[in-house]
């Protein structure tokens, strides 16, 4: 079920919110866990039935490690089967198909294999369950009852695309009695971060998306200018795709009285490519560094095998995002641009430079770091969505030949979005000389404003704001976005 779906907003969010409050306002406080549990099962398994056993199974199968674990404590070997099985889960749903296809190309042989449907969100609650255990395992978690570590892992909002939560911050909260009862500002807050989100999904990322998937498709059609332009729309349209999921994600879980970790904080206003990691997917992040990168050693065993950790950790999130090449080649070069700014941090730090006194010269050396950290992105991004490495050089290749004069119609004419065109056409200004290019000038100044200049929905949690004036802009943000849902499309990270 997607949260950008009439079902959901009109019918399945408010069922659960009914339920599980009522429940609890009768004192039955693990039925109405049960439910939760229930109707997250049912979200799950909207878009296809036979997801349920596949989700079903992990859960009762690390639920029982866990157990183990617990009473056998110390017993690497059951750790080590735990972690195991999971990426083996993993790997046969995610990577399979496309590692016997590559050994039948090398090979020359013909693997005829039955397709095998990747679950949603399996990469989501295969790491949440793997962290888990080894939490279980150093002694960070307690026993657990079977409702409540299955709610931790089917908690709806976060299920499908994140954030990858830690049972530390979630299984205390399920527990909190001051949570069962409903919360007005907390419900209010969900409400405005679910809009917020539904608006960058539906208004934003939706529009701007197809006109990324045009340019992606056609891509031998274009010039250097509007294949630099293709490239901008498809990292606008990421942004706010993720973005607004993780702000509708997050929304719901306050409207429950669940607070989910923040994943995503204005990531394209690093000045660098860790700062950038520190603010995209965050959760991610986390758990790499937590599970991998400090068991690999981390910072302790010398510069040279920091850089390997550093770079290893990256690798994998490629492989983590997709089997392909070139989600390996995107995590090879975030890898490698990571190494080469701590190399360049530490050389600064040697020659004690710490930056500008000068204010000018300060602001524009950050606008600078900001501009070739996003542009850096941008071309890493073209790997991550191509349909191959040979189709991502192809397009460096004609961005950097830097020709072109002008914005191609076939992309300007995916904003012309009704909204916006029928006003046009009233004001009898549809018909002007470049009418076309007017609608795509305001959503890229639109979106550009948003990404670079306005706060994040977290820093605005903290603002104050005039409370009638705000409320009429959600308002009308809600309305515009439900009366677009009839072209629903799925959150990219399901795919991942």
């Amino acid at each position: 079920m997607l949260f950008n779906s009439y079902i959901f907003i009109f019918l399945f969010l408010p069922a659960a919110l009914f339920g599980y409050f009522g429940l609890n306002h009768f004192g039955w406080y693990r039925t109405a866990k049960l439910f939760l549990v229930g109707m997250s099962l049912w979200f799950y398994a909207y878009y296809r039935l036979s997801y349920l056993w596949i989700i079903l199974s992990s859960i009762a199968v690390n639920y029982v490690l866990h157990r183990l674990l617990l009473r056998y404590r110390g017993k690497r070997w059951l750790l080590t089967l735990g972690v195991a099985g999971n990426i083996g889960l993993l790997f046969y749903f995610k990577y399979f198909t496309f590692l016997c296809s590559a050994l039948g190309q090398v090979t020359h042989t013909d693997f005829s294999l039955p397709e095998i449907v990747m679950p949603l969100g399996i990469s989501f609650f295969t790491f949440q369950q793997i962290g888990f255990l080894v939490d279980t395992y150093r002694g960070e978690v307690e026993r657990q009852n079977v409702v409540d570590y299955a709610l931790f892992v089917t908690f709806f909002p976060q299920l499908i695309a994140g954030p990858i939560v830690n049972q530390s911050e979630m299984l205390p909260q399920f527990q909190d009695p001051a949570k069962k009862k409903p919360d007005g500002p907390d419900f209010y807050e969900g409400l405005r971060l679910f809009i917020l989100g539904l608006g960058k999904k539906v208004l934003l990322a939706d529009v701007i998306g197809q006109a990324a998937d045009w340019g992606f498709t056609y891509y031998t059609l274009l010039d250097g200018m509007n294949t630099w332009l293709v490239m901008l729309l498809y990292t606008l349209q990421l942004y706010f795709d993720f973005s607004g999921y993780c702000d509708m994600a997050r929304g719901i879980g306050r409207m429950f009285r669940i607070e989910l970790p923040v994943n995503f904080y204005s990531p394209y206003k690093s000045r660098n490519i860790r700062e950038f990691w520190d603010r995209w997917h965050m959760s991610l992040t986390r758990f790499f560094t937590r599970y991998v990168y400090i068991p690999l050693g981390g910072s302790r065993k010398g510069r040279v095998r920091t850089y390997i950790n550093v770079f290893l950790v990256f690798v994998l999130s490629g492989i983590w995002h997709g089997a392909g090449l070139t989600y390996l080649t995107w995590g090879a070069l975030h890898g490698a641009m990571s190494v080469l700014t701590r190399l360049w941090q530490e050389l600064k730090s040697k020659m004690g430079f710490h930056g500008f006194h000068n204010r000018v010269l300060r602001k524009t050396a950050n606008i600078l770091s900001v501009f070739l950290t996003f542009a850096f992105v941008t071309l890493a991004l073209t790997f991550f969505r191509a349909d191959s490495v040979g189709q991502a050089l192809a397009m460096v290749r004609t961005a950097f030949s830097f020709t072109g004069s002008g914005v191609y119609l076939e992309l300007a004419g995916y904003f012309q979005v009704p909204e916006l065109w029928y006003p046009m056409k009233v004001l009898q200004i549809s018909g002007a000389a470049g009418a076309e290019y007017f609608c795509f000038a305001l959503y890229m100044i639109a979106a550009l404003w948003i990404v670079f200049a306005l706060p994040n929905v977290k820093q605005s949690e903290e603002t104050h704001r005039p409370w009638f004036l705000y409320s009429a802009t959600l308002s009308m943000i809600a309305v515009w976005s439900v009366l677009s849902l009839s072209g629903v499309s799925t959150f990219l990270y399901f795919n991942f």
